[in-house]
């Protein structure tokens, strides 16, 4: 999220048709709707009301107002040093994510709690599994490593009366296991997603939220500016993106008829070949990559299946023949 993610005709370029934040940010409505926001909207050199996007409170408040004024989500408060992400590239994926399964269902999205989604490193601030469910009433599966992740998303969803039946927190015991331990036995999942660690180590993160900072024209400094970017472990892992998904792709094979689509988010497209090579290696049927962009960032996901059509075409037909969908 930033300053020139909205193009002068008032729409976020490259966003998906279906995000509810496509179009510029309506402050007085949204200032209707949470009064507190109030106090960080400013116009900015352009005539626009906008707010400073290197504020962490400001973010934060932006955040809340974003989810309750488009997804219901009326308690959303996270501790101050996990992660807080953009809401409209977090909704894009799980569109695009949509997409995906609807290929595999006559073009028509299916809906309701026939469809599981794993979100590995749900995060405490819960984000994937609240959009998901507002938009499609999918059912999520939330697993993180961090016990103190865990324990904030479930707050989150405690305070908006959201039962397991809807969306279920797990804490993944072993922080070398994706799917192993956290996937039970004769369970299915249509979709995997995860938005994986980007560094390798402490020091890379720190000079990214620095560069970060400084592109936002913030001179903060220190452990408070690295907090608001991210933990530890939301931000670090050991030989960065490239090993985390590595390791998400070769345990995903102990786990390919249990789930019809994994899923990663992929932020150096220098990675995609790499990837890919080890798909070929575990033999996965079908790959694809999904473009995305917000502005000038551009983000991609990575789609692999070990499910032929066939297979796919049947699990359709089990799964989804009998509920309600949206094209």
């Amino acid at each position: 999220m930033n300053k020139t993610s909205q193009s002068s005709s008032g729409r976020k370029s490259g966003l998906h048709s279906r995000n509810k934040n496509n179009d510029r940010y309506d402050f007085p409505s949204l200032i209707s709707s949470f009064p507190e926001l109030a106090q960080f909207v400013f116009v900015n050199k352009y005539k626009k009301e906008t707010i400073d996007f290197s504020n962490p409170s400001a973010v934060r408040t932006l955040n809340k107002v974003l989810l309750h004024h488009h997804y219901g989500i009326t308690f959303w408060e996270l501790p101050q040093e996990h992660l807080c992400p953009p809401i409209p590239g977090r909704a894009d994926y799980i569109h695009h994510l949509a997409d995906l399964i609807a290929l595999n269902n006559n073009g028509i999205i299916p809906q309701g709690n026939c469809v599981s989604v794993l979100d590995i490193g749900v995060g405490a601030n819960c984000i994937y599994p609240l959009i998901g469910h507002a938009e499609y009433g999918w059912r999520f599966v939330g697993s993180d490593v961090d016990p103190s992740a865990t324990k904030s998303a479930q707050h989150i969803l405690d305070g908006n009366g959201i039962s397991t039946d809807h969306i279920e927190i797990r804490t993944q015991q072993q922080s070398d296991h994706f799917f192993q331990g956290l996937i039970n036995p004769r369970e299915c999942f249509d979709l995997t997603m995860c938005n994986p660690p980007f560094h390798s180590s402490i020091d890379q993160a720190t000079s990214g939220t620095r560069r970060k900072w400084k592109n936002l024209g913030n001179k903060t400094t220190g452990q408070y500016a690295l907090n608001f970017g991210g933990r530890f472990h939301e931000l670090v892992y050991p030989g960065g993106e490239i090993e985390f998904v590595k390791g998400l792709v070769h345990e995903s094979a102990a786990f390919a008829k249990d789930v019809l689509w994994f899923t990663s988010l992929i932020s150096k497209q220098s990675n995609l070949l790499l990837i890919k090579k080890e798909l070929i290696q575990i033999h996965a049927v079908d790959v694809r990559t999904i473009d995305m962009a917000q502005g000038q960032k551009k983000s991609r996901f990575i789609a692999w299946t070990f499910h032929t059509e066939q297979e796919r075409k049947y699990w359709q037909e089990i799964r989804w023949s009998h509920t309600v969908g949206s094209e």
